[in-house]
This record gives structure tokens, sequence and C-alpha cells, in this order.
């Protein structure tokens, strides 16, 4: 088993653009810190039904009303994501979608940095959370697509996909994940796929219950449980 960095092709070059846009790094970050309500608030946000401020803050009382903290980091800290949250739906559909993959896949890679025991760096030095890589097995034809964030240390390995919402669920998506698990352990290797979903826990079961694709293997992440990736 062997990870390798995904080809510099044009979808790699544009997504490398999107990744690299600030407003995904801030989102992240905010995120990262943000409690489950936070969290929900942000998705419900980016979806871009509406750009209006105040009726976000009438739907979410738990944040925003007379119950809720008026000031303090908690508050700051709503507000923030709030604003990062209609920064994102205001984009055009195309790139809106894409700016929410690649914050959910940035929050991924910070959330499981921060596990505890993770070790500083991979084989050959090299670190051991990484972006965009493929992972190549022998006498098996290597995927197309990447997997969005990779843990790559010995006897820990793990391959993670991220999605924004529950329709990402595909059969495609957990047959890749579940062979790449397979074809490690015909190799005597340990490899963990994990599907991230920045949706909520019902929504991932309402759709899984419609696929067929094998997932025994694979553990599903939905927005309740996020902080579970930084061993939390």
């Amino acid at each position: 088993m062997r990870f390798q960095d995904a080809a510099l092709d044009a979808r790699a070059v544009v997504y490398a653009g999107i990744q690299a846009d600030p407003l995904v790094g801030r989102a992240a970050a905010l995120l990262a810190e943000a409690t489950p309500d936070q969290r929900v608030l942000a998705r419900a946000v980016m979806n871009g039904m509406s750009t209006d401020a105040e009726a976000w803050r009438s739907m979410f009382p738990s944040l925003f009303g007379p119950g809720a903290p008026a000031e303090g980091p908690e508050r700051e800290r709503s507000e923030a994501i709030l604003a990062a949250s209609l920064a994102v739906a205001e984009r055009g559909e195309q790139v809106r979608s894409m700016v929410r993959g690649a914050i959910v896949e940035s929050l991924t890679e910070l959330l499981v940095r921060r596990r505890p025991g993770l070790a500083a760096a991979g084989p050959g030095g090299g670190p051991v959370v990484r972006r965009e890589r493929r992972i190549l097995f022998d006498g098996v034809r290597a995927e197309i697509h990447p997997y969005d964030v990779t843990v790559e240390a010995d006897g820990a390995a793990e391959a993670i996909d991220c999605k924004w919402g529950a329709r990402g669920i595909s059969s495609d998506v957990l047959h890749q994940l579940e062979d790449a698990r397979a074809h490690a352990a015909d190799e005597d290797e340990v490899l963990t796929p994990i599907l991230v979903v920045f949706d909520a826990e019902r929504s991932c079961a309402v759709r899984l219950e419609r696929e067929t694709a094998p997932r025994a293997g694979t553990r599903i992440v939905g927005l309740e449980q996020l902080d579970t990736l930084a061993g939390r």
C-alpha cells in the first residue's frame, strides 16, 4: 500500500484555487471551534436559500435569542460563523457548491490534526495528515479520484472522503472506501475508511437505507459527531 499525490489535471488546478480562497480557511477555522448549534447554523445558511442575516438570527434563538449570550466569545463566534456563511451563500450556485466542499475538507483536516497521539511525521519524515492523495495497491488499478484527507501512519492509516450533504453518499463512494480497506487487508495493512458528511446523522441514515453497497468497515461521521475526528 502506497500513497501518492493526485495528478495535476484541470480539476486539481481549479480546485486548488477554491481551496486557497481565504474564505475557506476562515470558515473551516471557525467551524473547528464551533458548537453543534453553530455548525447547524453554518449548514443552513450556506445552502443559499436566504442572505438575510436578521432572518437567520431569528431562526436560531439558541445562538441569538434572549437566552443566548449577548456578548463574549460564544456570541462573537456565532456572529463570525453567520458572516462567513452568508459570504458563502452569496456566491453563485456552482462556486458555492465547490466552496462548501472545500470547507468540509479543510475542517476535517483541522480536526484530524488535533487528535492526541498522532505522530508529527509519517513514513520518510513526511506529514501524517495529507490532502488530495491516491492510494495504490499492487496489482490493482488506481482510483481516478483521490481521497480528500489521508492519515498516513504505519498500522493506523485512514482514507477519508468528505461530503457536504447526505445526498453525496452514493454507491460509488461507498464501494471505493470499502474496496480500499479490502485491498489493504490483502496486503496485511490496516486502513480505516471514513466518510465525513456535514449533515445530520438522521439524514445520513435515511440516505444509507437506500444504498446496497457494502459499508460494514466504513465509519460514517455526521455533523453531530465531527469532534470525534479530533479524538474528543
